[in-house]
């Protein structure tokens, strides 16, 4: 009961980034050779060789070469940390200066192919921006720009979020999906192209999927593209130019 109760007082968790949290320390006696900018790419490190499943902050320690209580003389818990890597990884996005003398529609393209490529990069990201907040410097950088770039097209401000969410969800799926393909790929130990060859040949084995599958293949050759990358290159870059052109038509009818 005691338990329940302390569990039920305790406040739910908010972000590492409110209340002046990404900044607190606990006064002086830390271990050396530690801040929270190593802490962090360390982390960003590990998860994309290791993935999110297998971290935690002994870990993390072990790679540090410290005690998991040093750890958190930098920080409270580990899914502060875990906030932290996904800014960190936000933070490599090349964002365009929507104040630049440049089309919004090669801005939002910019924009929407940064942010499929960080996702591909680190699949344990699209978890975690699921997770968080997102307001982290660079991801409210980020959000930022992409306002900026949608407000640019001559929607009405009501539409703004709207349009936001249909370019950049999208863009979230399909990066996820195309990011857990290849870690999926790399445990294999086969190219993209092997795993994708070895799937399909394993689905048509089954009478329900056979022609389903015979339909997608014909399709396919149709799309063209030699690999899967070439696939999924040609994919996203079509669904991308049907958004902006859908975006246009709205505006067009004002």
């Amino acid at each position: 009961m005691a338990e329940a109760a302390g569990r039920a007082e305790r406040p739910p968790r908010t972000s590492v980034w409110l209340d002046g949290k990404e900044r607190r320390g606990r006064g002086g006696g830390q271990p050396s050779g530690l801040d929270r900018e190593r802490i962090t790419a360390v982390t960003v490190r590990l998860l994309d060789a290791e993935g999110l499943a297998r971290f935690s902050m002994r870990r993390l320690a072990a790679e540090l070469d410290v005690t998991a209580m040093s750890v958190y003389w930098y920080v409270d818990t580990k899914d502060d940390l875990l906030e932290l890597a996904l800014d960190a990884a936000f933070g490599e996005l090349r964002l365009p200066d929507p104040d630049a003398d440049e089309d919004w529609r090669d801005q939002l393209r910019a924009l929407a192919r940064e942010y499929r490529a960080l996702l591909v990069r680190h699949p344990w990201l699209s978890p975690l921006a699921g997770r968080f907040l997102n307001i982290g410097p660079n991801s409210l950088s980020f959000s930022r720009v992409v306002q900026q770039v949608i407000r640019r097209t001559g929607l009405p401000v009501r539409d703004v979020t709207g349009a936001i969410s249909a370019v950049f969800q999208f863009v979230y799926g399909y990066g996820t999906i195309e990011g857990h393909y290849f870690a999926r790929v790399a445990d294999t130990g086969m190219t993209p192209d092997e795993y994708f060859r070895q799937a399909m040949s394993a689905v048509t084995r089954s009478p329900e999927a056979a022609e389903v599958v015979r339909e997608s293949a014909k399709i396919m050759e149709a799309r063209g593209g030699d690999t899967v990358a070439e696939m999924m290159e040609r994919d996203f870059e079509f669904a991308l130019e049907l958004l902006i052109a859908g975006i246009e038509a709205m505006v067009a009818r004002g």
